[in-house]
C-alpha cells in the first residue's frame, strides 16, 4: 500500500521516481480501509529534505499511511519558503482536536541551548502533554528524542567536548524486539550530534529499554513499551549524502570541521560515501509502523481512552 501525501508536495515526485509507492487523495478516497494517521514534527531548517526522508521511509510499508506535517507556531523558519509551510504544514491549533497512530518528533539544530532556553519549548511541551492522550506511538529523533526523555523522565543531555560524525558500529541489545525484527547483531548508523544520553540515567527507569548501543557513542535505540514511545538519538533517516552536505557546510563556514569518521572510502572526501544503513532504517520504520498498525484501535477516537 502507498504512503498518502498532496499531488504537489515536492517529496511526492522524489518518491515517485525512486519506486517508493504514493498517492494522491483522489485516489486514497476510492479505498474502502482506514489508513494509519501518522504525523511528523519537522523541526529543522531545511523542511523539504527531512518531510522527504521520513515520508520515503514510512511509504515503504504494505499498509496506507496518511501523512500529516506539522510545524511550531513560535518559531520563524528561515530556511524553508512562508508559501510551502502554508501550503503542506498544520500548526497544532489545526490538530489538537485530532488523533494520531503515530507521531515522529525530528531533531533540531539547537543542542546547545538548555532545553528550557528554545524559543519553542513551551509548544511543543504542550505537542507532548496532548500526545500522550491523542496519539497511539509516539517516536522522536536525535534532539527531538532527548527533548522527550527530558520531559517524560528528567533525563539531562551531556554536552559532548568534539562532535560524534560519522558511522558508527551498534550492537543489537534485544533481537526479539518488535521494533528490531529482522535485524543484524552489529549494524552502521549514522550520527551526528554534540550531545548524549548516559546509559546509566536510562537505567534508572524500570520502563526504558536500550535497544541498540555503542562502545563508542553511546545509546542509540530506547524503548519506553508501557508509554509506547521509541527514541532514536541517531540519524537512520539520512540520506546517502547528507553528512557530506554537513562536512561541506561546516568547512565552507571555516567551524572547527571534521571529516566524518567511517564515511567516506578510506577517509577520503574525494570519495563518494557509500551507503551502509538503508536497509536497517526501512527495517526500523516499518517495524513500527507494523506494531502500530497490530495494537492501534480501529476506531482512532478510542486511541488514549483506558
Amino acid at each position: 500500500m502507498p504512503i498518502k501525501i498532496p499531488r504537489n508536495l515536492p517529496a511526492y515526485d522524489i518518491l515517485q521516481n525512486e519506486g517508493v509507492m504514493v498517492m494522491s487523495s483522489q485516489l486514497a478516497e476510492k479505498q474502502d480501509i482506514r489508513p494509519l494517521q501518522i504525523i511528523l514534527l519537522n523541526l529543522m531548517p531545511e523542511k523539504i529534505k527531512t518531510e522527504t526522508q521520513f515520508a520515503r521511509l514510512i511509504g515503504a510499508t504494505p499498509l496506507q499511511i496518511e501523512f500529516t506535517l506539522l510545524r511550531v507556531s513560535s518559531h520563524i523558519s528561515k530556511n524553508t519558503s512562508k508559501e510551502h509551510l502554508e501550503n503542506f504544514y498544520k500548526t497544532f491549533n489545526d490538530i489538537r482536536n485530532q488523533k494520531y497512530d503515530g507521531l515522529i518528533i525530528t531533531g533540531a539544530p539547537i543542542e546547545h541551548l538548555p532545553f528550557e532556553e528554545v524559543d519553542y519549548w513551551g509548544e511543543l511541551k504542550t505537542i507532548l502533554e496532548w500526545a500522550q492522550k491523542s496519539v497511539h506511538s509516539v517516536f522522536g529523533v536525535c534532539w527531538g528524542a532527548m527533548a522527550m526523555l527530558y520531559y517524560f523522565y528528567k533525563i539531562e543531555k551531556i554536552i559532548l567536548k568534539k562532535k560524534a560524525l560519522g558511522l558508527f558500529r551498534h550492537r543489537n541489545r534485544n533481537t526479539i524486539s518488535h521494533f528490531l525484527r529482522g535485524f543484524s547483531d552489529d549494524l552502521i548508523v549514522p550520527v551526528s550530534r554534540w550531545t548524549e544520553i548516559s546509559a546509566n540515567d536510562i537505567a534508572c527507569h524500570k520502563n526504558l529499554e536500550i535497544l541498540l548501543d555503542s562502545n563508542e557513542v553511546g545509546p542509540c535505540l530506547i524503548d519506553d513499551r508501557e508509554k509506547n514511545f521509541l527514541f532514536l538519538l541517531n540519524h537512520l533517516e539520512y540520506d546517502s549524502n547528507t553528512l557530506n552536505e554537513e562536512y561541506l557546510r561546516d568547512k565552507d563556514a571555516e567551524k572547527d570541521f571534521q571529516v566524518p569518521r567511517n564515511y567516506f572510502p578510506n577517509d577520503n572526501p574525494q570519495l563518494d560515501p557509500i551507503n551502509r544503513w538503508r536497509s536497517h532504517a526501512h527495517l526500523l520504520y516499518g517495524n513500527w509502523i507494523n506494531e502500530i498498525y497490530q495494537t492501534t484501535p480501529f476506531d482512532i477516537e478510542k486511541i488514549g481512552l483506558k
